[in-house]
């Protein structure tokens, strides 16, 4: 087949199974928005990829107004026409696509229009994000966002020649939404198990970064409206008293929050995304990896952070609705600690027992790596996906 995948944040995973569904000689088009600012994976060609395999970008020359709501739409308008596009100069067979929802519209109609299969990878119910978002600054204007964006997400899903969703909390809402169930397949998230060994907690960017005999609670990845910065501030001022350290990896809003209110006496170190050939070893740098989730995020959002934490063999301290399948994985795993999210006393109560218990915290770290090697297999996540985008051709 000749395939694009089209992750518009450019994750590593994604980009994963792009390679792989090359080795398996399908021609495959990676394409990612390059002004989206996040964690990126490996989105560029490499020595040793298969010659099948192709990688390109759309680039704003500035960055995605993810939080500015005109200029998101004038920016994802100018994204669908450029992904657009590059799509019809590729002539796929078919497409899996992550985008926002004007973009996803843009590219959904120009692929029918070539007669190929278009599969939606539903990573988030887009219209309970914009709920979400919006609704930090008013109820109304979050309800009514919802309103207006789930129509049109419902008729995207209900066209899509296949649906790939991320955890079957999804299923009863695309039920009711008219999604025929037998083009819905179930297909969660993973690590990118073979681009994170698991490296020594001493080691050159900890030396780099001076974090050599301290102990350190590490936060990496998106920092947005769906994560709550307060309670790793919180943690800071605990770790103050603790002689530990907070590192927060990230950008964005949530990352300016922190600098803006964190004062010098706070065990709070900020740091920009790193460089992804670094992130085995910024993660293995932890003594505890963080996560954070509001609860209104619930069931939809699943932070696959937490899935490339448990590929660094270290243990996690997660802040996470009980619903959310990102804190089944962890209780599955047997690798971290769950509490409440916004419950501060029982955060930093979970951080001082692993502060404590260094013994434990060996113990979950190895068992967090196990469930990644257990689970985070490549080529079985690759038939799957062979299988649904096949289904979508036909």
């Amino acid at each position: 087949m000749r395939v694009v995948v089209h992750d518009y944040a450019g994750h590593a995973f994604p980009a994963q199974l792009a390679r792989s569904l090359a080795g398996r000689g399908h021609d495959v088009l990676h394409l990612q928005l390059a002004s989206f600012v996040s964690g990126k994976g490996r989105v560029e060609r490499e020595p040793g990829d298969p010659p099948s395999l192709e990688f390109d970008r759309v680039d704003l020359g500035g960055e995605f107004a993810k939080y500015d709501v005109r200029r998101r739409i004038v920016h994802e308008r100018r994204i669908g026409a450029e992904l657009t596009a590059r799509i019809a100069e590729f002539r796929p067979d078919v497409v899996l696509s992550n985008a926002p929802l004007l973009v996803q519209a843009r590219v959904q109609t120009a692929v029918r229009g070539l007669g190929a299969g278009f599969v939606f990878w539903q990573q988030d119910v887009i219209s309970a994000a914009a709920r979400r978002v919006l609704g930090h600054r008013s109820g109304v204007l979050g309800a009514a966002a919802e309103q207006a964006v789930a129509p049109l997400e419902r008729r995207l899903l209900r066209r899509s020649d296949g649906v790939v969703v991320i955890a079957e909390d999804f299923l009863p809402l695309l039920r009711r939404w008219g999604v025929d169930e037998a083009r819905v397949a179930v297909i969660e998230n993973w690590g990118p198990l073979d681009e994170l060994p698991d490296l020594p907690r001493e080691n050159a960017w900890a030396t780099e970064h001076g974090l050599e005999g301290k102990t350190v609670f590490l936060y990496s990845g998106t920092l947005g409206f769906k994560h709550d910065p307060s309670l790793l501030l919180e943690l800071a001022r605990w770790a103050s008293r603790r002689d530990a350290l907070v590192l927060v990896v990230s950008e964005g809003p949530g990352a300016a929050w922190l600098a803006e209110h964190a004062t010098p006496d706070d065990a709070l170190r900020l740091l920009p995304y790193q460089p992804y050939e670094r992130l085995p070893e910024v993660l293995a740098s932890a003594d505890v990896l963080v996560a954070v989730l509001e609860p209104e995020a619930g069931s939809f959002s699943v932070p696959s952070k937490v899935l490339t934490y448990l590929c660094a063999g270290r243990p996690l301290l997660a802040a996470l609705p009980e619903d959310n399948l990102a804190a089944r994985v962890i209780e599955r795993s047997g690798g971290g600690i769950v509490v409440p999210p916004r419950d501060v006393q029982t955060f930093v109560t979970a951080a001082e027992e692993l502060l404590a218990d260094p013994g434990r915290r060996t113990e979950l770290g190895r068992s967090a790596r196990a469930y990644a090697e257990r689970a985070f297999d490549l080529a079985a996540i690759t038939d799957r996906f062979e299988q649904v985008l096949e289904r979508a051709t036909r």
